[in-house]
């Protein structure tokens, strides 16, 4: 029998469970070596110096004595610099005619640690450190629930450029840039203010609270300044400004979302002006926000629909009017049937992801119309598309468009005209996806050449066919000799490295006569030798090939351009 209770007497010691006996007295009975660790207490005694968790247990203890009722708790303890929780479950029962209250207590802690990571995890994001979308959206609404609260500013603010940054320098930069730039933005806030990331460069700040308009505007003038200074991100020196809208309590808006999606619509402002600056919101923005949804609205409809259609604008050879090629541009018919230059739905086409989708209906077009372009143009004319930026760089578009294009059957006389940062920015286009279009003996063109982020050095590492230098170095470049400066360089980089140049936006016989006589450029592209071109257009004109050709061989050089008729001022 003594052995027995013996092997009790250590079962209940070594268990890893904390178990503790108590008397309506206060008094331990029995605490297991789990319960000593955890109270700080003996196993078969109290400490000389009670710890805080012994008095606190024999608090509860004495409470659940006198009540006679069950209890599930969870009690906190620290030990060694590092902190424990446990639950504890308490149960009074009757033994020998004395009240005890036997407790257990299990280790929590690795759980609670769990939840707390996922707790935060919630509400904070990860990068940044920075409450989320739901943190900062909670605060607004316990604010505007209290009875009494006064006037406050929600302001959204976004990175400008960030896509840019991420793809020249990389994703560890970008990220690097977003820690860097959350530590600026709060310096100085009050407590009662918070600073919210809600997703990948878009942060939303909550001034709470404001006495006036003026104090705000100062505050965000304040950071407009701060974020101007560069930051320096692995050896590298960046300069990135923030684009900001600012919408205040009551004035624009009752509620969270109100509110945010008005300071949404001001920071849009800014983005579509001058960018690196801020802008409170107005009506007026309301009413812009509006009319840009209906945009999108017709836009989807219009893809739907097939709204969209193709017009052509001539490459032709300065020297002898040949015709070298064509560029497809897409064209939007709306509702009323009235042709909407790409300046209105491109850019948003591309923000809303529906630019692959309208690529693809082009180069339809173009397949399906290929014998009257072959007639009108002629049959070795090259073909070009635009494609965007954020297109050439990913290969889930550009793999399946190579595809489209090898299906086409005459894949070689389709040049793909894209901006310089496609190459010089750390995409895909460059080392998997130009590969693919060389097989396929498709051309690639550099469109819109010195206005992007690179320099003439870069041109050393493309590998293109052609060069289109922008119009903004054309227009009037016989009164402008630094335009002529800049031209002369580009076309002699292009021609040491055997790349074609053209010359876009040629609208003046000076023009023209300028590259004619000062530079070796053989070809351009403009008005001056026609307007883009709509294939119904050329229909009905087919059988006045010859004629309009006639008169073209007897218009005098500096005679202004006529209105178009088939073939206008070229020939094939």
């Amino acid at each position: 029998m003594d052995d027995e209770l013996n092997i009790l007497r250590d079962v209940f010691r070594m268990l890893p469970t904390g178990v503790t006996v108590q008397d309506e007295h206060g008094r331990f009975l029995l605490v297991n070596d789990a319960a000593a660790v955890q109270l700080g207490i003996a196993a078969d005694g109290p400490a000389t110096q009670p710890s805080p968790e012994l008095n606190h247990r024999r608090q509860t203890g004495l409470e659940l004595l006198r009540t006679g009722r069950a209890a599930v708790a969870e009690e906190h303890a620290t030990r060694g610099g590092s902190k424990q929780v446990f639950l504890t479950a308490h149960r009074p029962v009757r033994i020998a005619d004395r009240n005890l209250l036997l407790s257990s207590s299990a280790d929590i802690s690795e759980q609670k640690a769990v939840e707390h990571h996922l707790f935060r995890s919630a509400h904070h994001d990860e990068l940044t450190g920075l409450p989320t979308r739901r943190a900062i959206e909670r605060r607004v609404n316990s604010l505007l629930q209290r009875e009494t609260h006064g006037r406050f500013a929600l302001a959204f603010l976004d990175i400008d450029n960030f896509k840019h940054i991420n793809d020249y320098y990389g994703h560890p930069v970008g990220d690097a840039l977003l820690v860097e730039m959350a530590k600026r933005l709060g310096l100085d806030l009050r407590e009662s203010d918070i600073l919210s990331r809600i997703s990948g460069d878009e942060f939303v700040l909550l001034l709470n609270p404001i006495q006036n308009d003026a104090e705000v505007e100062e505050y965000i003038d304040f950071i407009l300044q701060r974020l101007k200074a560069p930051f320096f991100i692995d050896q590298s020196e960046i300069f990135a400004s923030t684009s900001i809208g600012v919408s205040l309590y009551p004035e624009h808006g009752r509620s969270y979302e109100v509110l945010r999606q008005n300071a949404d619509i001001a920071m849009y402002r800014v983005k579509n002006s001058s960018k690196g600056a801020a802008a409170f919101f107005d009506a007026s923005m309301e009413r812009e926000a509006l009319a840009r949804m209906k945009i999108e609205q017709s836009l989807r409809l219009a893809i739907l629909e097939k709204r969209f259609c193709c017009a052509f604008q001539p490459k032709v050879d300065i020297r002898t009017k040949d015709v070298k090629g064509i560029e497809a541009l897409v064209r939007l018919r709306d509702d009323e049937g009235v042709i909407q230059a790409p300046g209105t739905f491109i850019n948003l086409a591309v923000e809303l992801g529906l630019i692959d989708e309208l690529t693809h209906l082009v180069l339809a077009e173009i397949v399906k119309s290929i014998d009257l372009i072959n007639e009108t143009f002629g049959p070795d004319t090259t073909i070009s598309i635009n494609v965007a930026a954020k297109q050439a760089g990913n290969p889930e578009f550009m793999r399946p468009f190579a595809e489209a294009l090898e299906a086409t059957g005459f894949p070689r006389r389709f040049l793909i005209e894209v901006t310089e940062d496609a190459f010089v920015t750390k995409t895909h286009f460059q080392d998997e996806i130009l590969p693919i279009f060389r097989k396929l003996g498709v051309g690639i063109s550099i469109d819109d050449f010195g206005i992007g982020y690179s320099s003439l050095s870069a041109l050393a590492d493309i590998t293109a066919d052609e060069i289109k230098i922008d119009r903004s170095f054309i227009t009037d470049i016989h009164k402008r000799p630094r335009s002529q400066g800049i031209l002369r360089a580009i076309e002699s980089l292009s021609e040491a490295l055997g790349m074609t140049v053209i010359a876009e936006g040629i609208e003046t016989f000076e023009e023209l006569a300028y590259l004619q006589a000062a530079t070796k450029i053989r070809y351009a592209q403009g008005y001056y030798f026609s307007r883009p071109i709509f294939l119904e257009e050329l229909k009905p004109a087919i059988p006045l090939a010859n004629e309009a050709r006639a008169n073209l061989a007897s218009r005098p050089a500096q005679e202004s351009r006529p209105a178009f008729s088939r073939a206008g001022s070229y020939r094939r």
